[in-house]
C-alpha cells in the first residue's frame, strides 16, 4: 500500500495560551518550573484569570510536531479529540490551515476542549498546567485504521496515556501500523509523566515502539539511573532507533551499536522553550520518512535545525516556515 502520509500523530488537541511569568508566579500557584501539570476546570478558570495577557494558539505536544512536519514539507495527519465548541474550531482550523489532514470528529456532549496555561519565565523555561478536557475521551473508536495503514510512521504522544481508553487507543494504532508494515515512534513528553507511568512505558517501548524521542530527564527517569550514559546503554536494543535531546548539548541519536553525537544549533537566542522536543521530533521524523532511515547523524540535524527556529520565538509553532529554514542552513 502507497503511502499517503508520512507521518500521523495521535495526542491531546489543546489550545495553548502562553503568558510571560516570574518565578514568584510558579510560587504563588505550587508550580514546579520546567514540567507539566493536569488540573481540573474550575483551577483553569482561576489560573487563567490571574495569568499576564499573552497569545492564544492551537497546540498540543503530538500536533505541534505534526504541524512542524508539514512545515518542513512532510505529509502529516493527525488524531485527536475536541468538542464542538469555540476552541474546538480554532483548533480544526488551525491544525488544517498547516496542511494536516484531521479526521477526527468532535464530540457532542461532554468537557469543553482543552487548553494549557503556558508560563515563560525570564530564563526561558515554560512551566506548564494542563486541563484537558475533551481530549480525555479519545479512544480505540476515534483510530482511523485507514489513515494509520497509509502512513509511514505513527508518532504517540505520552501525555495521552493517563487514561485507559487513550492506552487502548494507542496499542490499538501500533498493532495496526506493524500489521501494515509501518514503523511506530513515541515521545516520553514529561519526567513526570514517565514516573507515574514507567512500567508500563517500559512495556510499550519494548512491545511496540520502533523509534523513540525523550529528552535527558526523562531517559533517565524511564530506566531510574542517574547519568545519561547509563540511560544509553539501557535503551539500546530496546527499539529500533532513539533519538534523545539534551537540550544546549544537543542530541545523541543510538541505534543498535550506531551512535551519533549530533551538535545543537550554534547562535541561537533562546526566547521561550515551548515546543522544543516537539519541533525536535518534527525535523528528525521528516529526514527519517524522507529516506533517512540509513543517514540518522542527518536526521538530528534536521531535529536541531527545527528546535532552535522553536526556541528562538514564543510559541510552540514555527514563525518561519522550516524548509526554508533548512534549506539556509544545509541546502
Amino acid at each position: 500500500m502507497t503511502a499517503r502520509y508520512d507521518v500521523v500523530g495521535i495526542g491531546n488537541a489543546i489550545v495553548d495560551v502562553l503568558a510571560h511569568a516570574d518565578d514568584d508566579f510558579l510560587v504563588r500557584h505550587d508550580m514546579t518550573k520546567g514540567t507539566m501539570a493536569l488540573i481540573d476546570a474550575e483551577a483553569a478558570d482561576r489560573l487563567y484569570a490571574d495569568m499576564a495577557s499573552g497569545i492564544e494558539c492551537s497546540g498540543g505536544s503530538a500536533a505541534n510536531t505534526i504541524a512542524g512536519l508539514a512545515s518542513m514539507g512532510g505529509r502529516g495527519a493527525f488524531i485527536g479529540k475536541v468538542r464542538d465548541d469555540e476552541l474546538g474550531k480554532v483548533f480544526h482550523h488551525d491544525i488544517e490551515a498547516t496542511g494536516v489532514h484531521f479526521p477526527t470528529s468532535p464530540a457532542t456532549e461532554g468537557a469543553p476542549t482543552a487548553r494549557c496555561l503556558i508560563h515563560v519565565t525570564a530564563d526561558a523555561e515554560r512551566t506548564m498546567n494542563t486541563f484537558l478536557g475533551a481530549c480525555v475521551e479519545l479512544g480505540p473508536k476515534d483510530v482511523d485504521a485507514d489513515v494509520i495503514r497509509a502512513a509511514k510512521v505513527t508518532y504517540l504522544e505520552g501525555y495521552l496515556w493517563d487514561r485507559e481508553d487513550a492506552k487502548a487507543a494507542f496499542v490499538t494504532a501500533a498493532k495496526l501500523a506493524h500489521e501494515a508494515g509501518r514503523e511506530v515512534s513515541l515521545s516520553l513528553s514529561d519526567p513526570f509523566c514517565v514516573d507515574r507511568h514507567r512500567d508500563s512505558f517500559l512495556e510499550l517501548v519494548e512491545g511496540h515502539v520502533d523509534i523513540l524521542f525523550a529528552n535527558e530527564d526523562e531517559i533517565m527517569s524511564l530506566y531510574q539511573v542517574d547519568t545519561f550514559d547509563a540511560a544509553l546503554q539501557h535503551v539500546r536494543g530496546h527499539c529500533k532507533v532513539a533519538a534523545l535531546t539534551r537540550s544546549s548539548k544537543g542530541s545523541v541519536v543510538v541505534s543498535g551499536e550506531e551512535i551519533h553525537i549530533v551538535d545543537a544549533e550554534p547562535d541561537v537566542t533562546v526566547v521561550d522553550t515551548t515546543g522544543a522536543g516537539d519541533a525536535y521530533a518534527a525535523g528528525f521524523l521528516f529526514g527519517y520518512t524522507d529516506g533517512g532511515q540509513n543517514d540518522l547523524a542527518h536526521c538530528g540535524r534536521l531535529g536541531g535545525i527545527a528546535a532552535a527556529e522553536i526556541i528562538s520565538h514564543f510559541g510552540a509553532r514555527p514563525e518561519t516556515p522550516l524548509n526554508e529554514v533548512v534549506a539556509a542552513k544545509i541546502g
